[in-house]
């Protein structure tokens, strides 16, 4: 784990540009400079992107914290009610604090840092334990922008090392263990477990744990991928299918980027047969905009145009490059994404590139 007794090897890595020691988070130094020049430069659409994210980070300041000493979450389909409540708590407080530690990244503004800190301590504090049906779900893949923040904030002076240790613990006893409870599944609770399970290994610098993701991620891919391109352990939730195909695939990409910055290793173009990631993803998208020839059930559920898919194919144009993303985004930007799960909150303004950041 992090923070330990410094080494002489470690207080050298001190001296080596930051590039080199964060690689492996979901937002690299490299793309945060990048977008803080893009930024500076006014260029279009992350210049708009940024005043959506200040906007909203300011927005949250005065929110309080809604910590549940246990997340209890009931079955969405038992008692949509109480899911929801207990839900929105943690989503709730993760989303504000990804988004002020990213507009403290950006903007280099305390009030947000402050804000990301304090939220980040009072679930480290408040919160032992997630119960109930889907408390471990969830937990999984709402906590997820808990660390995303943890990994914005984790070198700044304005985290206290006790609050910083706390959250780390919290990180051990909670969320990574909710994420490693449900990461062998079949369906999309083992792509959130994986990806919460992923980030918390890049965070921890934790080989053993992220060789074993990363392991997981090979093994059932081509099982969650049909020739066709469809994903089965999803498309069978009758009217739900496009979204929950979707809701396989952000965590599964998300996973993937923040494993080729971590080792270089490249999942996004692992292929068998034509079956590949990027199968999946055309056949969500073909469906999502035809959805009468979606097979699996009469009038399924598709996407609003600035939510999801967006985000995901927003995030998608920078790793595959195809003009065919590029145009369903394009006339929504900037999206941001806010509540229920934090994959890809915000894309067009973190955009992704396997080639560097010019």
């Amino acid at each position: 784990m992090k923070r330990q007794l410094i080494s002489f090897a470690a207080f050298l890595c001190v001296l080596l540009p930051v590039t080199a020691q964060k690689k492996g988070y979901m937002h690299p130094e490299v793309q945060i400079a990048f977008v803080k020049k893009q930024i500076e430069q006014k260029q279009e659409p992350l210049s708009m992107a940024c005043r959506q994210l200040i906007a909203t980070a300011d927005s949250v300041l005065s929110i309080p914290h809604h910590a549940l000493e246990d997340f209890s979450v009931p079955g969405y389909y038992q008692n949509p009610e109480g899911h929801q409540r207990n839900s929105k708590s943690l989503q709730t407080d993760a989303f504000n604090a990804y988004c002020c530690a990213l507009a403290y990244r950006l903007s280099g503004e305390k009030k947000y840092g402050g804000k990301a800190c304090e939220l980040m301590n009072v679930w480290a504090k408040v919160n032992k334990k997630y119960s109930d049906f889907d408390g471990t779900l969830v937990m999984s893949y709402s906590g997820n922008a808990m660390v995303m923040a943890a990994q914005l904030m984790s070198e700044s002076d304005l985290w206290g090392k006790a609050d910083h240790d706390l959250f780390d613990q919290w990180l051990v006893n909670v969320y990574r263990k909710a994420c490693n409870e449900i990461r062998s599944r079949s369906n999309n609770w083992a792509d959130w477990g994986r990806f919460g399970s992923t980030l918390c290994a890049v965070y921890f610098d934790d080989r053993d744990e992220l060789n074993e993701n990363i392991r997981l991620i090979k093994s059932d891919l081509f099982h969650k991928i049909a020739p066709d391109g469809s994903m089965p352990e999803e498309t069978r939730r009758e009217g739900n299918g496009i979204w929950y195909t979707y809701f396989s695939l952000a965590p599964m990409t998300a996973a993937c980027w923040l494993i080729y910055n971590a080792t270089g290793e490249n999942l996004f173009v692992l292929e068998n047969n034509g079956v590949s990631i990027k199968s999946a993803i055309d056949y969500m998208l073909y469906h999502n905009q035809h959805p009468d020839e979606w097979k699996w059930f009469r009038n399924p559920r598709t996407g609003p145009k600035n939510r999801w898919p967006g985000n995901l194919l927003e995030a998608m144009s920078g790793i595959y490059q195809d003009a065919q993303y590029v145009d369903f985004v394009k006339p929504n930007r900037p999206f941001m994404y806010p509540e229920h799960h934090f994959a890809w909150s915000f894309p067009t303004l973190m955009p992704l590139s396997l080639t560097g950041y010019q």
